[in-house]
């Protein structure tokens, strides 16, 4: 899956920090504005409790988890879509992600600067949200002239697509982000080649001081009420403290997460949501040489999710052998399960469920 989340925000926010720690990338963090010019790329592996559960019952070779693409945009300011700050350069790398992580600085400390001189969430937020909105308008402007001459030769495509990129712009003029909006399938399918950014779905990442990990101040609360008003998502997590995490050796990592009293780090709940906000699912393949997690689209077909594992094989398909974790953990191995009559025979138009773990039989 070619599927990406970008991190965007204001400069010094902790967006490269977060990212340095999710990724072990070395991105570079520094206490200036536009530290990052080119976005940095990085894959994330999705903690998933599910792969040891299997190999509990299945020895195998290596275990392969799932993985999310994320990209550390620069910071925007006010003005990027007129081309503050080399505000288009980076709004165009924004259309190319598939979902938004939005870090949020929800502490205070006067030795990192801020670009509007105080912590303000709600500013914050409404400054990038604003600098989105207006890059889609401007988009959205442009379609709609190329298509109204279509549109008044009587073209019923273009009818259709200049009344929904009408429909697009009035929200957007009214202060409405277009995914609190309720689009047709059609609808979508007529907005998707503009790669708008308001459309795409948000996680919202609350940057709190080490002091505040469950996320209880009031920066915190402005940032969940956003969220929640605006159709995105929402989590808090330490930038600085997930970054000495993600440092620790893996041995050292556990006593210190005990000693600070936390069930995960940070970046597991993050990786998770991250996946979910892109609408992946899992499903599982477990034998001798390897135990893997494949990520795919939720809805898609056994076909499609065999395609994943190489391409010829959504062609080639015949049928899928699954079966599920929880018959694993009951029957204790694949052999139990086929002779309780657990292991469930499935054909092209079962919809792969999340969990499922599967044989697929290729034809030639």
């Amino acid at each position: 899956m070619a599927l990406a989340a970008g991190i965007v925000g204001l400069p010094n926010v902790g967006k490269s920090t977060l990212f340095n720690a999710i990724t072990s990338a070395g991105a570079e963090s520094a206490n200036y504005p536009f530290c990052t010019i080119e976005p940095n790329i990085g894959v994330v592996d999705v903690p998933d409790e599910r792969l040891e559960l299997i190999h509990k019952f299945i020895p195998t070779d290596r275990i392969v988890p799932a993985s999310v693409k994320v990209v550390d945009i620069a910071g925007l300011v006010k003005g990027a879509s007129a081309g503050e700050g080399l505000g288009n350069k980076f709004l165009g790398n924004i259309k190319e992600c598939d979902a938004i992580l939005h870090v949020v600085r929800c502490f205070e400390n006067g030795d990192i600067i801020h670009v509007h001189g105080q912590v303000d969430p709600k500013t914050d937020i409404e400054v990038i949200e604003l600098e989105l909105a207006m890059a889609d308008l401007e988009t959205l402007q442009k379609a709609a002239d190329r298509t109204a001459k279509k549109a008044r030769a009587g073209d019923k495509d273009a009818v259709f697509e200049k009344e929904v990129f009408a429909r697009a712009i009035q929200a957007l003029e009214a202060g409405k982000p277009l995914r609190t909006e309720s689009w047709s399938p059609r609808e979508l399918e007529a907005l998707k080649p503009l790669f708008l950014i308001t459309i795409k779905p948000v996680l919202f990442v609350a940057n709190v001081s080490d002091k505040d990990l469950d996320g209880k101040h009031p920066f915190v609360a402005v940032v969940r009420a956003y969220a929640e008003r605006t159709g995105a998502r929402m989590i808090a997590l330490c930038g600085n403290l997930e970054g000495e995490i993600a440092a620790l050796d893996p041995a050292d990592r556990a006593e210190f997460l005990r000693e600070m009293g936390i069930a995960e780090p940070g970046l597991s709940r993050l990786a998770r949501a991250t996946y979910d906000l892109l609408g992946l699912q899992t499903f599982f393949t477990a034998g001798q040489k390897e135990i893997r997690a494949w990520t795919i689209q939720k809805g898609w077909a056994a076909p499609q999710a065999a395609g994943v594992i190489h391409s010829d094989f959504e062609k080639l398909f015949i049928r899928a052998e699954i079966y599920s974790i929880d018959d694993l953990v009951k029957h204790g191995s694949e052999a139990a399960i086929k002779a309780a009559g657990k292991l469930r025979v499935e054909g092209r138009d079962y919809v792969m469920r999340e969990s499922d773990v599967c044989h697929f039989l290729i034809g030639k």
